[in-house]
């Protein structure tokens, strides 16, 4: 079970790492070579956004489904896994919602740099005419 999990860090790693190498003040070549690079990625890299919808699916039906352990009748141990679990839940919905949005965040970035480039190639012709 945890092998989902362990593939989810790493893929949100990577991607706040590429998040980062986007953001750097790079030279124009490298810069536009990167973010070519990138988007080439970008689709087949895009299976992690229903991969985290449906791990955000399964941690709700779990929280659905998992005995409450809210009386005096549980005892201590059984009171401290039913908080350990409910705090890995927690930390699993950080880890999908945060998998999402540096999705995005790398695909806007890279369409927002796609776009400077376009326009930069527009001035320039603008400019040579």
């Amino acid at each position: 079970m945890a092998l989902q999990w362990m593939i989810l860090t790493y893929v949100v790693a990577i991607e706040a790492a590429v998040a980062i190498l986007l953001t750097l003040p790079l030279p124009k070549l490298i810069r536009n070579r990167l973010t070519s690079l990138i988007s080439l990625i970008l689709q087949p890299a895009l299976f992690i956004v229903p991969f985290a919808g449906f791990q955000l699916l399964d941690i709700y039906w779990k929280a659905e489904h998992r005995l409450m352990c809210t009386s005096d009748v549980c005892t201590a141990a059984e009171r401290d896994r039913y908080e350990k679990t409910t705090y890995k839940a927690q930390r699993n919905v950080i880890l999908c919602i945060s998998a999402c949005l540096l999705y995005w965040s790398v695909y806007r970035i890279c369409k927002f740099q796609k776009d400077i480039q376009s326009m930069e190639e527009v001035e320039k012709r603008i400019k040579s005419k």
